[in-house]
């Protein structure tokens, strides 16, 4: 079916406006609606939101992208992945109102089609909360449909997706800011002085104020935990269970945003929630499986990490734990930038293998990427696949090995090893 439709991305509310009409609008029926936007850290807020309602008895639907190994990693129905036979029936309906190719829906994209299928499936399971994620920018993404969100939320932004968005921190800024509705709270992580002008702004277009990090909230380490502060007082937490000091972070501005969009939460909550938090290909380690046996002996992480604010975060997360002898085994799409990327883990990254990625035809040519390693300072060669890779590392078994740079190579890593996200 999906062949049909053109991939990736062509910003615009009409099409998914027209599409949603013909499935009598399936969006203005959802249970209470967290929309989170950014350049880093969506996804991870997102999963600390989810385990912290979850901890305190809410059934939640998720909706993120893109996913690492399968499509249904993008819609968690109620606590649950979704099935086979209900995303297939999903599908099936959204592909019927298609066929008459009525005016308003032609040329209807691929994320289009799935951002229509989460609101249908959404719609009719009940649930407690909404967890939705933007797929790229904010004002004319898809999912920015939604027309009185219980908060809108952005993450750290930084240069990504300029193509789209713009060359500059306050051009993508108001890409984000997009999503930011009258009368709906708006909850920000601490920005660049030129995101946090644009965001203010269109906060007061739309009468509302901005409760941003490090002004109103904040979460930092402390004792070997957690310390949660804002305006009405102090939270003592366990750590977050992801790791990285930029997890304190997500952390805090996933409780400020819950807090906003008035889910009341106990200590206790948001304590377990910490704790149980999951959040595949994000500085994962490795679970045992098929590409273990190649590497025996090594400690293996994975992270989708993809531009230099998320490799600059990894690379203090390898730091801390005294891996400044990484291999780095590296796969890259060619809408990003290698070469910050690369200079970003240059202090922790010892040497780069770089591989073809094999479920997306925008992956850069392994030797194209081997040589932009090499202008970044880094000793580097490439491979055929991620297997030779891996097995050119054999050598060095106290070596830690990263498998980054891309989600989708993230993805095709834990297919291969036999471990997909559940």
């Amino acid at each position: 079916m999906m062949a049909r439709y053109p991939p990736g991305f062509d910003l615009g509310l009409s099409r998914i406006s027209a599409l949603l009409a013909l499935l009598d609008d399936p969006h203005r029926r959802l249970p209470p609606t967290i929309h989170v936007a950014g350049t880093n850290g969506k996804g991870s807020t997102i999963a600390f939101m989810r385990a912290m309602l979850e901890a305190s008895g809410r059934s939640v639907h998720v909706h993120t992208s893109p996913h690492l190994v399968r499509w249904h990693e993008r819609f968690r129905v109620a606590g649950h992945l979704v099935s086979d036979p209900a995303l297939h029936d999903a599908l099936t309906r959204v592909d019927a109102v298609l066929q008459d190719e009525q005016e308003g829906t032609r040329g209807v994209t691929v994320f289009e089609i799935m951002t229509a299928v989460a609101f249908l499936l959404f719609s009719e399971t009940p649930a407690d909360a909404l967890l939705l994620e933007v797929g790229l920018g904010g004002e004319f993404d898809a999912t920015n449909v939604i027309e009185r969100p219980a908060a809108c939320v952005i993450a750290p932004i930084a240069l990504d997706h300029q193509a789209h968005l713009g060359n500059t921190i306050g051009e993508i800024a108001g890409a984000k800011a997009g999503i930011i509705k009258r009368g709906a709270p708006v909850v920000s992580a601490a920005q660049h002085d030129d995101a946090r002008e644009v965001i203010e702004a269109v906060a007061g277009r739309h009468g509302t104020s901005v409760i941003f990090a490090d002004q109103d909230f904040q979460g930092f380490p402390e004792r070997g935990g957690m310390i949660f502060q804002d305006t009405s007082g102090l939270m003592d937490l366990p750590s977050p269970a992801l790791l990285g000091e930029h997890q304190f972070d997500n952390a805090a501005l996933a409780i400020a945003s819950l807090k906003a969009a008035s889910f009341e939460l106990s200590v206790e909550q948001v304590s377990e929630g910490l704790r149980s938090v999951v959040w595949p290909g994000r500085m994962q380690r490795m679970p045992e499986g098929e590409l273990n046996k190649l590497i025996p002996g090594h400690e293996v992480w994975l992270d989708g990490g993809h531009n230099p604010h998320g490799a600059e975060a990894v690379a203090s997360v390898l730091d801390a734990r005294g891996a400044t002898d990484t291999a780095l085994v590296c796969g890259m799409l060619n809408t990003k930038d290698p070469e910050g990327y690369f200079r970003a883990l240059s202090k922790v990254v010892s040497g780069v293998i770089t591989v073809p990625i094999t479920s997306s035809n925008a992956g850069v040519p392994a030797g194209d990427l081997a040589a932009t390693a090499r202008s970044a300072g880094l000793k580097a060669h490439d491979a055929d696949s991620l297997t030779d890779a891996l097995q050119q590392l054999t050598g060095n078994s106290n070596q830690p090995v990263l498998i980054g740079g891309s989600l989708y190579l993230v993805g095709d890593a834990l297919a291969q090893n036999g471990t997909p996200p559940v």
